[in-house]
């Protein structure tokens, strides 16, 4: 199903860390934290087709900024091209989702692409902030929760796709 927004005041957050999406969130970023303990960012790890798909997926949004330039506009602040940017992956999320996931769980796509579209800011007040950083962080987890990606892709994820 996809996903509504559920925290919206402070009193929302205690039905948020009772939930077992909480545990698993928390659990994901503590064992991502575990796995590159004591490893240096030039240790060897093995980098997945998941992983090159899901590094591929940021090198398109990448290619989508440069195929949309910034506006000229007198406001110092966010450059309204950025929502002419943000129709485009609002558009083409599910599709960007749907090529990570095995075959049996893409019908999840639709759900874990809500993520990945709050995960880069938000278009109406241009801005970004730690909850847009924490949605990409939810983003993995549900590659993770679906089986996109595995344990062994820990490394990878932390050194190049949270380093991209």
């Amino acid at each position: 199903m996809v996903p509504k927004k559920e925290i919206s005041m402070v009193p929302d957050m205690g039905k948020w860390k009772r939930s077992m999406a909480y545990a698993d969130y928390i659990g994901f970023i503590l064992a991502l934290n575990g796995a590159v303990k004591g490893k240096k960012l030039s240790c060897e790890y093995k980098v997945s087709e998941t992983v090159q798909k899901l590094l591929d997926l940021l090198g398109t949004l990448d290619r989508w900024i440069n195929e949309t330039p910034p506006v000229d506009q007198p406001s110092r602040f966010g450059n309204k091209a950025y929502r002419t940017w943000y129709s485009i992956l609002d558009q083409g999320a599910e599709s960007l989702v749907f090529a990570l996931l095995p075959k049996d769980t893409s019908a999840a796509a639709a759900e874990i692409a809500v993520y990945l579209k709050e995960s880069v800011g938000n278009a109406v007040r241009i801005d970004y902030g730690t909850g847009h950083e924490a949605a990409f962080a939810a983003f993995l987890c549900c590659l993770c929760k679906v089986g996109a990606l595995k344990v062994d892709d820990q490394l990878a994820i932390v050194f190049l796709v949270f380093n991209r």
